[in-house]
């Protein structure tokens, strides 16, 4: 929104948000102003000059008699030439006293006159035998050509010189710095008209929502909040996973702030010169301050909020200087100055301690992955704009999606629609939601020549984990089977729980592990034999069972003791390194209790694929047929055999 004109705390008079671009552009349009006046002035002398060298050539032409080519020829018929020298088509000479009263010419009585192009060696021979002196000059230009030719080198240097530090005004003037200006800032000012991004078209972070709008209000009204005592926090920082929404909720910042909102990258203040990280920072917060009230966004804030102390430099590191300057100005600002600082990050573990503190980031909003009301809220949004079908339900979709981001559900509703504009479909139906979440979460399909063995033992292998997803009472509801190649798998089983997971108890686990086991155990059971096919579901099973051991306590040989693997050093930023904290009896003693519980979940899942065989039989020769089972399928195709639990 437009505010009007206003005091600020220092009392010179500015204009609402956009009073800075205004000038910014005033001061281009000068700059390029001034520049045109140099150029034509320029232009304007070189043309004197040429004009004032041309005159005095002509000057110089006009002391000689210039003649016809006849009359020299009669002239020099006549006996009237003395001299004559020869340059080009040229012909100047001297003429006689007897010539000069004849042609009435008065003293010197020099002559010029220009032959014929064909009458070049005739002349000579005559010239030879009346017995005339000769004389020959080469062909030059004008003495003010040859000057202008030769100085046109220097002449492009300078006009290239003069271009080029009218450019670097120009983008002085403009925020640039021109080629001397690496220190500035390189933050784009965004105007609140020029965000089409509002609070409402975030959904599901309310909270988040709650605390960043506060500090709108404070921005918009802050004599309401001073009044009450109360001081605006001076930076808020933004958590949370990949694709849940910072950067969104900084541009809705930047829509309803309706003050000068300044966005940057981290990566932004690092280049290759030393010292100009630092320079940035100190003319991004100065720009911030000549505005205030405003607000700065740094995105990957990571990039340069990194602890200090790791790097080879030491202090003198390029990163950690920019990381101090930011510091620096944090803390400095001035008590009347109303300067927000939005930052957001994926890694607030690596952060520096002093970035956190109080009087730095004041507030630290965490951002998860949404839960089901916020993923029905986001897809409500994300499909606005989108035609949907009568079948489409939202809270399906929302229920079948756990663990997709906001950034990912906005994938999902965008695929949704480039499927239904494939298949020509006026709206979008519940199979293009379908087939675009199979995309997102399985992999995109891909074409695979399998022979007829190894079709053979993927669908057994699918079998396996599906039919154990579907026996075992704690293990996650199976959604759909397939033996279609999917991104890097030749098959996929697809689980979906049936409720948000915040606690894992020891028979959740278990029965999860199972699940993993069952391709590997229809295999053995059908073919007596094993196939590399399992190799990441052993990794994520024997992954499982090692946290689950060493680190949940759910072993009754080791006790309630956790036994981390791994201690984290930064250097250069990196996690390097892997510490043990335990002796090397411990660690054995962990990878026995690892394998026993892995021994003994493999051999429950065993038992119960060979009880019901027919079961597993039936599935396998289904997918092979058909190439997909939804859940409806399997189970219809199970409740007979399971009931009755034939082998």
């Amino acid at each position: 929104m437009n505010q009007g004109r206003e005091q600020n705390p220092r009392g010179d008079s500015k204009s609402g948000p956009g009073w800075g671009r205004d000038g910014d552009r005033g001061n281009r349009e000068g700059a390029r102003n001034g520049l045109w006046e140099k150029w034509l002035i320029f232009v304007w002398l070189s043309l004197a000059v040429l004009l004032a060298l041309n005159w005095i050539d002509e000057r110089d032409r006009l002391e000689h008699t210039v003649l016809t080519y006849s009359e020299f020829l009669r002239a020099l018929e006549a006996g009237h030439v003395g001299t004559v020298t020869l340059r080009g088509q040229n012909i100047r000479g001297e003429l006689t006293e007897s010539g000069r009263e004849a042609l009435e010419v008065e003293d010197p009585g020099s002559f010029e006159t220009v032959r014929p192009e064909l009458a070049g060696e005739a002349l000579l021979q005559r010239l030879q035998e009346l017995d005339i002196d000769i004389a020959a000059e080469p062909v030059e230009r004008p003495w003010w050509q040859q000057m202008v030719i030769r100085a046109l080198p220097f002449l492009l240097l300078l006009a290239l010189l003069v271009w080029f530090w009218g450019r670097m005004q120009q983008r002085a003037m403009s925020g640039g710095g021109g080629a001397f200006g690496f220190g500035k800032s390189t933050a784009k000012r965004v105007r609140s008209e020029d965000s089409d991004t509002r609070m409402d078209d975030v959904a599901g972070s309310e909270n988040a929502k709650k605390e960043i709008t506060e500090v709108v209000e404070f921005l918009k009204e802050p004599a309401r909040f001073r009044e009450l005592g109360a001081r605006i926090p001076r930076g808020i920082l933004m958590m949370g996973p990949p694709g849940t929404g910072k950067t969104l909720l900084a541009r809705a910042v930047a829509g309803e702030a309706g003050v000068p909102f300044f966005s940057i990258s981290g990566s932004e203040f690092i280049e290759m010169f030393v010292g100009m990280g630092a320079s940035r920072v100190r003319d991004l917060f100065k720009q911030a301050k000549e505005a205030a009230p405003s607000v700065v966004f740094i995105d990957e804030l990571d990039a340069i909020g990194r602890s200090r102390g790791a790097g080879m430099g030491g202090g003198h590191d390029e990163r950690e200087q920019t990381l101090n300057q930011i510091l620096s100005e944090m803390d400095g600002f001035e008590g009347e100055e109303s300067v927000v600082v939005l930052a957001a990050t994926n890694r607030p573990d690596v952060l520096d301690k002093a970035l956190l503190r109080p009087g730095r980031f004041d507030r630290k909003i965490t951002l998860d992955k949404p839960h089901r009301e916020a993923r029905r809220d986001i897809l409500k949004v994300h499909t606005k704009s989108i035609p949907l079908a009568d079948d489409v339900d939202l809270d399906r979709l929302a229920a079948g999606t756990i663990g997709l981001s906001g950034a990912d559900l906005r994938n999902l509703a965008n695929e949704a629609a480039l499927f239904a504009g494939r298949r020509g479909l006026k709206q979008v139906d519940w199979a293009c939601f379908s087939d675009a979440r199979d995309r997102i979460l399985l992999g995109e399909t891909r074409e695979h020549g399998l022979s007829d063995r190894d079709r053979q033992i993927v669908a057994y292998h699918e079998s396996g984990h599906a039919l154990l997803a579907y026996l075992l009472p704690r293990a996650d509801a199976l959604e759909k089977v397939t033996v279609i190649p999917r991104g890097r798998a030749l098959g996929v089983t697809a689980q979906v729980p049936e409720e948000e997971r915040y606690n894992f108890n020891e028979s959740y686990l278990r029965d999860k592990i199972a699940v993993m086991f069952g391709g590997r155990l229809a295999e053995s059971i059908v073919f007596n034999e094993l196939s590399n096919g399992a190799e990441n579901d052993l990794r994520e099973a024997t992954r499982l069972a090692r946290r689950m051991i060493a680190h949940w306590g759910m072993s009754e040989r080791l006790g309630p003791v956790a036994f981390p693997q791994q201690q984290e050093e930064v250097f250069l930023g990196r996690e390097l390194g892997q510490q043990r904290e335990h002796s090397e009896s411990t660690a054995t003693a962990i990878d026995e209790e690892v394998r026993k519980l892995l021994v003994d979940i493999e051999a429950g899942a065993r038992e119960t694929l060979e009880k019901y065989r027919g079961a597993l039989e039936a599935l396998a020769q289904a997918l092979k047929e058909r190439e997909t089972l939804e859940v409806e399928e399997i189970r219809e195709m199970l409740k007979g055999r399971v009931r009755e639990g034939q082998a």
